[in-house]
């Protein structure tokens, strides 16, 4: 798939007086401006985070109404209970909410929920409300979902139940009328970041009801490897509080990772110090499998779990779990790509909406995101589901796939969602309706360019900058992820010495020269372009810079990108 480069541009003067302040290379310098790091104070916020950078949870709305509750609920011997979605941030969420708020009330008095996928469908669901009355909890704290649940709430308080709302999904016209909203997206909120995950707002009120009750900040910091990991999995951006709370919780899932993490890390054949990649392809697979295969509850009884023998037995379990996910999207991915092959008329549209009815709809999204690595295109895979077709969406960079689907609404049940992705019911026989609209809304909005994958690239450099100093200092660049990613170079004019060569027919092994600079690279699933690399004609190449061992021997190399003919 042809992709089209986008090279940032650079503001020579300000990261020339950066350069100056900081003595580091020029490139990087651009990097960091280009990324709102334009002086030697805010570089050392960024390559230094402290845990005294985060803001007080009271600058949140609601949150003097939250703590009060739960204080009266703790004093009145109410039973509470901590429920929360069946994905990471729902279940990271609840685990560490569940065992703080346990280690301030009567264990007897606590307890925790997470809705089946698909009896109960996502957040607050009015079995969850049913469990908590004919078991008499008189306050839910829910936690990653909640904002929307208007009526479900008001369900809730008709038969003597509070609600305290921890969410951090886009709010509605119309509030639930729950006793607090902790949600920095209210548009009365003071809270200064608006961009927590579900996982995130929960440790907030911790904060709050740690200094309450005047406990140590270890008593909330103690979870911080789980809401890394909720920031991994959810894609939030990786600034301001979530750097923070990522950098510290990576450390400690690197030096004292709980049972249950380390059980992930162990069958996921973790043997280096993990970063937020390993979190999002190791850990966060392992938890969301739980939920999409089988029964949610489970990853936070792994997270929660004290014995190493008993969380091992656990994570046995989401492995078995993610092992089957993996076959039956593999499976269904397949199928997808067929039956778009096959039909020529899909292969020229400018937008895909498959539908089968055996499909498993805990996968649906992740098929959606496979057949856009094909096909990039706005996508959506919808299966058969309790007499009502369902499925999820996935969009392509730049296109508002929320609004696109809005305009379809008069076929849909129920949709909801975001910019880049969304989840929608519809009556099975409005699909082909559906489709046909979807198509025409897509077809009318999007534009060529927006249907050719792009490589956003941060600087141009030459091979002869990359010295083991300078890896460094990208390596202190990490965590990485959304408004910090991983940097992008790019080289012009490099040749193959000749030693380059094909592995497993698959992946190509770079062996490069640039002014009398000589490095190696590895480009994974590239091999149709190996005939660029062989022509014996100068090529330009976009790579990020990794690290590689050999022999007990570690090296820079070029982990390779995309590789286009120079101009």
């Amino acid at each position: 798939m042809e992709k089209r480069w986008h090279l940032l541009p650079i503001n020579e003067k300000v990261s020339g007086n950066l350069k100056d302040n900081l003595k580091i290379n020029q490139s990087i310098c651009s990097i960091l401006v280009n990324r709102g790091i334009d002086t030697f104070e805010k570089a050392k916020a960024f390559f230094r985070p402290t845990l005294d950078m985060l803001h007080s949870p009271w600058l949140m709305k609601d949150m003097e109404k939250a703590v009060e509750r739960i204080d009266k609920a703790i004093h009145s011997k109410e039973k509470i209970l901590v429920f929360g979605d069946y994905d990471v941030d729902g279940t990271t969420a609840v685990a560490s909410f569940y065992q703080f708020i346990s280690s301030l009330h009567n264990k007897e008095l606590t307890d925790f929920y997470i809705p089946n996928r698909y009896k109960e469908g996502y957040g607050i669901s009015k079995a969850g409300i049913d469990f908590a009355y004919q078991n008499g909890f008189t306050l839910i704290v829910c936690l990653d979902c909640g904002i929307k649940s208007v009526e479900l709430i008001d369900y809730a308080k008709s038969v003597g139940i509070d609600f305290i709302v921890c969410d951090h999904h886009l709010p509605g016209t119309t509030l639930p009328a729950a006793v607090a909203i902790l949600n920095p997206k209210q548009i009365d909120c003071l809270y200064p970041f608006k961009e927590l995950c579900g996982c995130g707002v929960g440790l907030k009120l911790m904060m709050a009801l740690a200094e309450k009750y005047s406990l140590s900040p270890d008593s909330y910091l103690c979870y911080l490897d789980l809401l890394a990991t909720a920031i991994a999995a959810d894609i939030v951006p990786i600034i301001d509080e979530n750097r923070v709370f990522a950098y510290f919780g990576l450390k400690k899932i690197n030096e004292n990772p709980s049972p249950g993490m380390k059980a992930l890390m162990i069958l996921g054949g973790i043997k280096k110090a993990m970063s937020i990649t390993n979190v999002v392809f190791v850990i966060a697979p392992r938890v969301n499998a739980a939920g999409r295969m089988d029964d949610a509850r489970k990853a936070v009884l792994l997270f929660i779990e004290k014995d190493e023998q008993q969380a091992m037995h656990l994570a046995e379990q989401l492995q078995s779990d993610n092992s089957d996910r993996k076959e039956t999207d593999t499976t269904i991915t397949a199928e997808a790509l067929e039956i778009i092959k096959s039909d020529n008329s899909l292969i020229q549209q400018k937008s895909c909406v498959l539908y089968r009815e055996h499909w498993h709809k805990g996968v649906v999204g992740i098929v959606a995101s496979r057949v856009i690595e094909h096909y990039y295109r706005p996508t959506i895979i919808l299966t058969k589901s309790d007499e009502v077709a369902t499925g999820s969406a996935r969009s392509v960079k730049g296109f508002n796939l929320y609004e696109a689907i809005y305009e379809c609404r008069e076929y849909l049940l129920n949709f909801g969602g975001h910019f880049a992705a969304a989840g929608l019911t519809l009556l099975p026989q409005n699909v082909s309706a559906f489709t046909k609209k979807f198509n025409e809304v897509v077809s009318n909005t999007i534009s060529d360019e927006m249907l050719i994958p792009e490589i956003v690239i941060d600087a141009e450099i030459n091979l002869e900058e990359i010295k083991q100093s300078f890896f460094n200092i990208i390596l202190q660049m990490e965590p990485y992820g959304p408004e910090n990613m991983r940097p992008l170079f790019l080289a012009k004019n490099v040749s193959d010495t000749g030693y380059s060569k094909l592995l497993k027919d698959l992946h190509i092994k770079f062996d490069l020269i640039q002014n009398n600079t000589r490095i190696n690279g590895i480009g994974f699933n590239m091999a149709d372009k190996f005939e660029i690399i062989k022509s014996k004609s100068p090529f330009d190449i976009v790579f990020s810079l990794d690290e590689n061992e050999w022999n007990g021997n570690t090296s820079v190399q070029l982990k390779i990108i995309d590789v286009k003919l120079s101009q």
